[in-house]
């Protein structure tokens, strides 16, 4: 089975619990708990950004550990509050020096679980306009064609993971709509909104033959959504 969620906001190694916030009480039990009951060893989860609050990759120990202990293969992105994220190579080498073995990183590649591809890439604002903004959304559509076209062009059939939203409160980030209706992707899987308010805004549902997911931790009840 391959499942989804995104936003762990983990903070063992740093002092930014998230349980102040409502619904939030206990999480990482709630979490674990869950995923537990849910998730078996052979099964693989993808965590759609905002893993941690950590500020570096050496103070993210703690964390990735929580994850290392929960079942299954986990395939992580990047979120926007990622900062401890830095190159693929540090981020592997980093992975197999701490024993990390269960967890692989999702950035300008894919990955093949019961013949379906996995990718997907951070995303950015669907309203973006300032100059910086836009050359950020450039560099991450290059990523998500460079995670979707060598899985077409090898015959899978890809699904995708966003951190952003790419429509939200009746707008959409057409750069990256546009790759998704381009591969005519099926299946896409988002996080970053919380809130009841904010989730109201969030699209859940068909688009031009695409079916949009919301996966943020407290939108799904902290239990990791089947996707296959």
């Amino acid at each position: 089975m391959i499942y989804a969620i995104a936003d762990l906001h983990l903070s063992f190694g740093t002092d930014k619990p998230m349980d102040v916030f409502s619904g939030w009480v206990n999480y990482t039990e709630r979490i674990r708990e869950n995923w537990q009951k849910l998730v078996t060893p052979e099964d693989t989860v993808v965590i759609a950004g905002d893993i941690s609050w950590a500020m570096k990759l050496s103070d993210i120990d703690k964390d990735l550990a929580y994850i290392q202990s929960l079942n299954g293969k986990k395939i992580i992105l990047k979120g926007n509050h990622d900062y401890w994220w830095t190159t693929k190579a540090k981020m592997d080498r980093y992975l197999a020096e701490h024993g990390f073995d269960s967890i692989a990183i999702l950035h300008n590649n894919y990955f093949v679980v019961e013949n379906t591809a996995l990718c997907g890439t951070r995303g950015w604002f669907y309203d973006a306009e300032k100059d910086e903004d836009m050359l950020i959304l450039k560099r991450e559509v290059g990523r998500l064609r460079m995670s979707l076209e060598p899985a077409v062009q090898a015959g899978y059939e890809p699904v995708v993971f966003l951190h952003y939203p790419p429509v939200y409160n009746g707008m959409e980030c057409r750069e990256i709509m546009d790759v998704l209706r381009e591969y005519r992707i099926k299946k896409c899987f988002y996080g970053h909104v919380h809130g009841g308010n904010a989730a109201k805004k969030a699209f859940v549902g068909e688009k031009d033959g695409i079916q949009f997911h919301l996966i943020a931790c407290d939108y799904v009840k902290f239990m990791p959504l089947s996707i296959k």
